[in-house]
């Protein structure tokens, strides 16, 4: 099918603060890759971005350097772009239908990896052209500082290098404030911003929700498997001296300003290498946001801010999340439920097999009940008492649970990342989601109450065929099933089953799937 593009020095041109960009069109739709929204020396504040001319903003920007390379794997599951890397990477993607003054829904997308790796664009469901043509909002992606860059707080060694440790939280916020100045001449209203994210973008979500420098800047935010245990990602509290006097003596330097000039890799290395000592000794790394004055910190380990408790939030995880990456050596259809059992028992032993297996049946109906082998905790449990602490002082967070089988391997639970493509209304980029008119139908849901969350801050309304959808409160969780047969589950359908999972077989299980070097966060 023929599409109409559009690109020339007349049409797709906006002045902005920094300067006048140059987009293309694709089918009606507006699209600038790449616009800088701030620039940064190493371990500095980011600052506004400016330039001369006209600039090109047809072609993706740079992305933050990782620190290791990943081996190719789980591409059918999470398909991957790879992009070149600078430190020179605070850009922005945008998708409009209108350069105009119509005042469309904002919804800005910041992208998961931790606070380590990713990008705007690493995903191929992260593509924002879709959203922005079947919603009529604006859709935008943010890449920011990762890592060492973003992440490693460097303050005890000087003014200049304050709040270093919330580098890539401030790069963030220096993208909603470019929101706020700029959108309106994209076709956007920045009254109504929404900020949502996956995994580590979730939890930047969490994060901008504590940081008192990000308030007026978004107004409502979507949490995808963004809240996990702070056992496994806390926050980096306490000094990061001793890191980084130990990166300085690795690297044979005396002072951060020499470090603001090692090459990145050298950096790198010599980061990798002293790292793991202090990650198991439990000292702050440097691997996410540093608790202070601008970050008020992780709100299970202390409170929700007064100033954003009101804001609406569409928070959940999906039925498998990482244990939903590791093959079974077993058909999960084709097995008895005795079979199954027997499984479970030499698994988990006898006991516990017992207790575990009548709640897991109650909660998950219409799961085998070797499922329990892949059920999610990690997310869910922590996931599930943040929405209990949030809900005690709103009435405006919803939650949801992804629970729709692929049909891979002849039909496997749901993965890390499974839900990001509906919600996008992507699943056209990622064959494993197909399922024909089944796919259609849980997509449409998915996405229209995405949709009508980002427009007035509930999920139910037109354009959606999902039941009614309570919001949750301290003492009913409401949780919305998408899955073949969307549902509401009863209240607190799988508390019960949570709180005995992460007793019992918890940890067992988390070892397993996260292994290796991973291991050891999880004892710490």
């Amino acid at each position: 099918m023929a599409r109409n593009f559009v690109c020339n020095n007349k049409e797709n041109i906006v002045e902005t603060t920094g300067g006048v960009v140059k987009g293309f069109s694709l089918d009606g739709i507006s699209i600038f890759k790449g616009i800088p929204y701030a620039e940064a020396k190493r371990f500095h504040k980011p600052q506004p971005a400016s330039w001369e001319g006209v600039k090109d903003c047809t072609s993706f920007g740079y992305v933050c350097p990782l620190v290791e390379m990943p081996e190719p794997n789980n591409e059918l599951l999470v398909p991957h772009r790879y992009w070149l890397m600078d430190e020179n990477c605070l850009n922005l993607n945008l998708w409009t239908p209108g350069l105009d003054d119509k005042k469309r829904p904002v919804i800005v997308w910041f992208h998961g990896g931790g606070f380590e790796s990713g990008s705007a664009i690493e995903h191929e469901a992260y593509e924002g052209e879709n959203m922005a043509k079947c919603a009529d909002v604006v859709s935008i992606s943010v890449n920011h500082r990762l890592n060492v860059l973003g992440y490693l707080d460097f303050s005890e060694f000087g003014e200049e290098y304050e709040d270093s440790g919330n580098n890539g939280t401030n790069d963030m916020i220096m993208s909603l404030q470019w929101v706020r100045d700029n959108v309106a001449k994209f076709g956007g209203d920045p009254d109504n911003v929404t900020i949502f994210g996956q995994s580590g973008g979730g939890m930047k979500v969490t994060t901008l929700l504590q940081t008192p420098a990000a308030d007026g800047l978004f107004h409502k935010g979507m949490v995808m498997s963004g809240v996990i245990d702070p056992f496994v990602m806390g926050d980096s509290a306490g000094s990061a001296k001793e890191i980084v006097e130990a990166l300085l003596d690795t690297l044979g330097l005396e002072s951060v300003k020499e470090l603001e000039e090692v090459p990145y890799d050298a950096l790198v290395a010599a980061y990798l290498e002293v790292k793991p000592a202090f990650m198991k000794a439990g000292k702050n790394f440097g691997g996410s946001p540093h608790p202070n004055d601008f970050y008020a910190g992780d709100p299970l380990v202390t409170d929700f801010r007064e100033e954003t408790k009101n804001i609406p939030l569409l928070i959940g995880t999906v039925f498998g999340e990482f244990a939903g990456f590791v093959p079974t050596a077993y058909d999960r259809k084709a097995l008895s439920r005795d079979e199954q059992v027997e499984m479970l028992e030499e698994k988990f032993g006898a006991e516990k097999a017992a207790k575990l297996i009548p709640i897991f049946e109650k909660a998950y109906p219409g799961h085998p009940v070797i499922d329990l082998l892949q059920l999610d905790w990690l997310f869910r449990h922590p996931t599930m008492e943040y929405i209990k602490k949030r809900s005690a002082l709103n009435d405006c967070t919803w939650s949801y649970l992804f629970d729709f089988e692929s049909e891979l391997d002849g039909g496997t639970v749901p993965w890390h990342c499974a839900d990001v493509p509906f919600f996008f209304h992507n699943t056209c980029m990622v064959p494993t989601t197909w399922k024909g008119d089944v796919t259609e139908k849980l997509e449409a849901q998915m996405f229209g109450a995405f949709m009508n969350f980002a427009r007035t801050g509930d999920p139910n309304g037109d354009g959606t065929t999902l039941p009614a959808w309570p919001a949750s409160s301290a003492d009913a969780e409401h949780t919305m099933i998408f899955c073949e047969e969307t549902h509401e589950a009863p209240a607190n359908y799988d508390h019960e089953l949570q709180d005995a999972y992460k007793d019992e077989v918890g940890l067992m299980m988390a070892a397993e799937v996260w292994g290796g070097d991973n291991a050891d966060k999880i004892q710490h």
